[in-house]
């Protein structure tokens, strides 16, 4: 059995201050979000043992304050993951390394791998929106991650900071 964790960024903070969409920050809300979904994935007890985030300082602000103890981790920050489709993210995906990892992204990739890897769709109401910082907790039935494939994944968790 493997797991995923289906994260889109946190709320980012769109007043102008970064020169580039790939360099802007989360905002108060996002940050405190960020912090939330740390804490909720240690109430549940999932902390990943691998991580790929899209190098994107918004994402790599939401996984840092997500507060995992990242020393214990295997982490790949890659620009192939920035907006990336959801076809990029599932190639991605299936050279993970560990038993859960933790995949950090923007939509609407984000959004449509979780629904795509699901069998059905989450019965959240914001689950079809993939909101900032909605997380997707899933397992595979599957010993290595290069036989993921769409609609084989289990739902086990979904959350949207504002339901914290």
């Amino acid at each position: 059995m493997k797991r995923v964790i289906v994260m889109r960024h946190a709320k980012s903070d769109w007043s102008g201050t970064a020169t580039t969409d790939h360099d802007r920050i989360l905002n108060k809300r996002g940050r405190s979000s960020a912090t939330a979904l740390g804490n909720w994935l240690r109430e549940i007890d999932v902390i990943p043992d691998a991580v790929l985030c899209s190098s994107a300082m918004r994402t790599r602000e939401t996984f840092v304050r997500l507060g995992l103890p990242d020393a214990e981790l295997d982490i790949t920050t890659t620009r192939d993951l920035y907006l990336a489709s959801e076809d990029q993210i599932l190639s991605a995906f299936q050279r993970a390394k560990g038993k859960c990892v933790l995949i950090v992204g923007h939509n609407p990739g984000i959004g449509m791998f979780a629904a795509s890897i699901l069998g059905t769709a989450y019965p959240h109401p914001q689950f079809p929106l993939y909101p900032t910082g909605a997380t997707l907790v899933a397992d595979f039935d599957i010993s290595t991650w290069a036989d993921a494939t769409w609609r084989k994944a289990i739902a086990r968790h979904f959350t949207v900071p504002r339901d914290l």
